[in-house]
């Protein structure tokens, strides 16, 4: 019989989805920022969706570090949706969190959002970030987690992907269509509907960077899938889905998401939360 220890351990493991592909610049800066977690009860899962750099070296030597560290490739490039599928199927934790490759966590965003969860008994949450260039500068710019959203509050603001936790022991796990972008806000979409309500700490916990030639820089193209996901997927009336892409039109243009930050008070907000003063993007 396990002793009550092991079962803590086991209730309260953290398993990390990682999709992954020709991350070498970036990723072990992420490795690095998930290992520097205050709270030590995780398991990191990354998915090699077919890399061709060195990718692969750099999470092997991750792995002969840390057994916590687990990898598996897809031979074949696939796209993110059937990378993180595969991870959620390997997952071994209650709680499911999101770390993008070349995004990064604050020390205490496990500990935080966990804690956060636990004391007000919520299942699914996200928090603010931060967004960091290709070399790890800070933009000025924060997107705030809002404090309650429900189905049509998250189909009007999608949570950062590399932010969000949900709890599988009373949501379950969740799997995504294999569509090359918007996949996570799929997700999103299918949790919301059992969680009933997604919780954002106000709190910068994550640092998400823009980079020129990911998928998610086309703005275009991102509309296109943003139309699949609300007329195909969710199977909403053609004047809602309308109205839909025209308020993220708007939003974007009006940069309503962002809010404008000085370093020295991110650096103040940071110590205050997290005790540290790192607030760069690298490690």
């Amino acid at each position: 019989m396990e002793s009550q220890e092991v079962q803590r351990k086991h209730s309260d493991l953290v398993s990390i989805i990682m999709p992954t592909y020709n991350c070498r610049e970036y990723i072990r800066y992420s490795l690095e920022s998930v290992i520097a977690q205050t709270y030590q009860n995780w398991e990191l899962i990354i998915v090699d969706d077919g890399s061709t750099d060195d990718t692969a070296g750099i999470i092997k030597e991750y792995m002969a570090q840390d057994s916590r560290v687990k990898y598996t490739r897809i031979k074949e490039n696939s796209g993110a949706a059937i990378a993180r599928n595969t991870a959620v199927d390997m997952a071994q934790g209650r709680y499911l969190a999101f770390l993008d490759s070349d995004d990064l966590w604050m020390p205490g965003k496990l500990t935080m959002q966990i804690n956060f969860m636990k004391q007000n008994d919520y299942s699914f949450t996200c928090t603010s970030y931060k967004k960091i260039d290709e070399q790890g500068k800070f933009l000025n710019r924060v997107v705030r987690a809002k404090p309650k959203l429900d189905y049509n509050g998250v189909l009007k603001a999608c949570p950062g992907n590399s932010t969000v936790i949900y709890d599988s022991h009373c949501l379950g796990k969740y799997k995504i269509p294999n569509i090359r972008k918007r996949n996570d806000y799929v997700m999103w979409l299918q949790i919301i509907k059992k969680a009933d309500s997604l919780y954002g700490l106000d709190e910068v916990l994550t640092s998400h960077r823009i980079r020129s030639g990911s998928i998610s820089s086309n703005k275009a193209s991102l509309i296109k899938y943003q139309w699949k996901v609300y007329c195909e997927i969710e199977k909403l009336p053609v004047l809602k889905a309308v109205s839909l892409i025209v308020y993220m039109i708007v939003k974007k243009i009006l940069n309503l998401d962002n809010h404008t930050v000085t370093e020295s008070d991110l650096l103040k907000e940071c110590k205050d939360a997290h005790g540290t003063e790192k607030i760069e993007g690298k490690i």
